[in-house]
């Protein structure tokens, strides 16, 4: 991968390649879940601390043999085993659930694809009667065996007793002198075995990393088929091939989503929601007629319904907007709440406040709110007007339809329904000349 991070490690739709294997992995419920790590071992374990995984270390990297050997000491014998691999990020779940419903006791699964160009994968070499015989590995395959187009993805699904002992039998006569996995499909066919050959129904599925244009080719994989999936549920995405899904979405009706969006973590979109060109969406929820306009970022934030957000607007953690809020362009909204049919339409900034409803709040509005070591609250009333250029130094309360005269600064409370203003006394000096450049 050319890179510090270890390969399992390197981000696929904002999560490691990892995660989307043992997400996979555990949609299938199984009795345990086992990962054999080597390489990066450290930061492997770091990015999964709570995870209900079992860790075997492969202290020496010899091969996927050897590898899946690691495991099953700690694997009972009438168990199913499905093998699975950190670099193959896109498996369906339905697809792995037929694979481990396909072996048995006695009998061996095995993953395969038909692709137009197998190269750099092992060919799936098959009888007269057609049946499974052997796997060769693309250097190891002469020039008949290249021409096959049927390919092994690596996965399958075995008795965990009888996959014990084709293992430990094992050798590395190979060109690469390691323990190959497939190499038990022949240790299976020789004991009677049969083995049941799942072609993926997408070859695409079965794609796997080992480097950062194969990488991208599977982020792009993923990115249309989530795109697709919530075409086909009703959502306009101006262009599919220019929108980042990165986490778990849910859309209601009539839903447009313009170019380059990203939608991270949970996100929830209420129904005839617009979000514009450019915007970032985080685990939020944005609800009903609501218009996101164009290259804003909202992170943690709910929102009621009918509200205008942007251009350029930014709401972090903790915001709460009722209906109707209007924030405006460069406006950013953190730890507040703004009651219904409030206004902050222009290069403010609102944090720790409590606004009620039907506020107007001027531009170049800050709530001052943190004093270099603990973060105070603002409280505004409902009706208040907040005049442009104001200084909200909190701890300090603006009471119900009062008024703020623009260019104050407020350290007290300005009581309801009343004009409270702070300015300097305005001056004019005469005789009064500007600085002039001397003369070189």
């Amino acid at each position: 991968m050319a890179s510090d991070l270890p390969k399992v490690l390197q981000p696929l739709a904002g999560r490691p390649l990892l995660a989307h294997v043992i997400d996979a992995a555990r949609s299938l419920r199984p009795a345990a879940i086992h990962v054999v790590h080597g390489h990066g071992s450290e930061r492997v374990l770091e990015a999964f601390p709570d995870q209900d995984i079992r860790w075997t270390l492969q202290a020496e990297q010899q091969g996927t043999g050897h590898a899946v050997l690691q495991a099953l000491p700690a694997i009972p014998d009438d168990h199913t085993v499905l093998v699975l691999y950190g670099d193959v990020p896109l498996v369906r779940s339905a697809t792995l659930a037929d694979l481990a419903g396909r072996a048995g006791s006695s009998a061996l699964a095995l993953l395969t694809a038909v692709l137009p160009d197998p190269s750099g994968y092992g060919r799936v070499i098959r009888d007269t009667t057609g049946r499974v015989a052997r796997i060769v590995e693309h250097k190891d395959a002469n020039h008949k065996e290249l021409a096959v187009a049927e390919i092994n993805t690596g996965l399958l699904a075995a008795p965990a007793g009888p996959l014990r002992g084709w293992l430990a039998a094992l050798k590395r006569d190979n060109a690469q002198g390691e323990y190959y996995l497939p190499d038990c499909i022949v240790a299976a066919v020789r004991d009677g075995f049969p083995v049941e050959a799942v072609v993926a129904a997408l070859a695409t599925e079965v794609l796997g990393v080992n480097d950062k244009l194969q990488l991208a080719e599977v982020e792009a994989t993923l990115r249309r088929e989530r795109a697709t999936y919530l075409m086909r549920a009703g959502v306009t995405i101006v262009d599919p091939a220019r929108i980042d899904i990165r986490g778990d979405v849910q859309c209601g009706r009539d839903v447009v989503l313009d170019v380059n969006v990203i939608l991270e973590g949970k996100v929830r979109i209420g129904d005839r929601v617009h979000i514009g060109p450019g915007s970032l969406l985080r685990d939020c929820d944005i609800g009903a007629d609501t218009e996101v306009r164009a290259n804003c970022v909202i992170e943690g934030a709910v929102t009621g319904t009918r509200c205008i957000i942007g251009p350029f607007a930014r709401l972090r953690p903790g915001t709460r907007l009722a209906d109707g809020v209007h924030v405006g362009n460069f406006v950013e909204v953190k730890n507040s709440e703004l009651g219904a049919g409030s206004k902050a339409n222009h290069l403010s900034y609102i944090g720790d406040a409590t606004i009620g409803a039907d506020v107007n709040v001027g531009a170049v509005t800050v709530t001052c709110n943190y004093d270099g070591v603990d973060k105070h609250r603002t409280m505004i009333g409902d009706g208040a007007f907040i005049g442009s250029g104001t200084m909200l130094v909190a701890p300090v309360t603006v009471g119900r339809d009062a008024t703020i005269g623009a260019g104050s600064t407020i350290t007290k409370p300005a009581p309801a329904g009343k004009l409270t203003l702070e300015r300097s006394r305005q001056q004019t000096v005469d005789n009064w000349k500007r600085p002039e450049r001397k003369p070189r």
